[in-house]
C-alpha cells in the first residue's frame, strides 16, 4: 500500500502538520483566489506554487476548482482545469502539456483498502499525458494513467489506464474509437 496509514490499521495517519498545511491552503484559496474573476489565472497559479504545486507556463485554473493538496499537483504548460473541477490529490496528480480537465470533472488519487477491516487509506497517483481531455463531469479513478491524446467523454468513469489517442465513454469507460487529427 502507498500513502500514510496508521500502524495499528485504524486508517489514515495524517498528522497535525499535514492538517495545518491543508487548513492554511483552504483558507488561502478561499480568501485569495476563490472569488477572483476568470482572467486572473496567473494569480491563482502563483498561489498554487506558493503552496508547493509545480505549475508550468500558461496554466489556467478556474477559481471554482477544488484542489485538495497543492504539493501533490504538477501541471505542465498550457493545462486547463475548468470551473468546478475536483482535483482530489491525496496521491500525486500529474497533468501533461495542453491537457484539459473540464467543468466539474473529478480526478481522485486516493482510495481505501477494502480488504482491511478499518478501510486503510491508499494513495494511488494519476497521470494524464500530453493533450488529454477529461470532459465535463467525468471521473478518473485512483492509479489511472491516460496516455498522450486520450479522451474521456462527458460523465464517463475511467478506472483503468487509457491508451494513447483513444476515445473512451461510459461507466465503466470503454474505448469507442481512435482520435483522428
Amino acid at each position: 500500500m502507498n500513502g500514510p496509514v496508521d500502524p495499528h490499521g485504524a486508517g489514515p495517519a495524517y498528522g497535525l502538520a499535514h492538517k495545518a498545511e491543508r487548513a492554511a491552503w483552504q483558507c488561502a484559496w478561499l480568501l485569495l483566489a476563490r472569488w477572483t474573476p476568470p482572467p486572473l489565472f496567473a494569480w491563482r497559479a502563483w498561489l498554487l506554487r506558493v503552496f508547493g504545486a509545480r505549475i508550468g507556463a500558461n496554466v489556467r485554473i478556474h477559481a471554482s476548482a477544488r484542489i485538495w493538496r497543492p504539493r501533490n499537483l504538477a501541471c505542465e504548460d498550457g493545462v486547463l482545469i475548468g470551473p468546478g473541477a475536483i482535483i482530489y490529490n491525496q496521491g500525486r496528480i500529474a497533468i501533461g502539456r495542453g491537457s484539459v480537465v473540464s467543468q466539474r470533472a473529478h480526478l481522485c488519487a486516493g482510495t481505501h483498502d477494502v480488504h482491511d477491516r478499518h478501510f486503510a487509506h491508499v494513495e494511488r497517483p494519476i497521470r494524464l499525458g500530453a493533450g488529454c481531455w477529461v470532459a465535463a463531469e467525468a471521473f478518473v479513478g485512483p492509479g489511472v494513467e491516460m496516455e498522450d491524446g486520450a479522451v474521456l467523454g462527458a460523465r464517463g468513469a475511467l478506472f483503468e489506464d487509457a491508451q494513447a489517442m483513444t476515445i473512451y465513454r461510459g461507466n465503466p469507460a470503454m474505448p469507442i474509437g481512435a482520435r483522428r487529427l
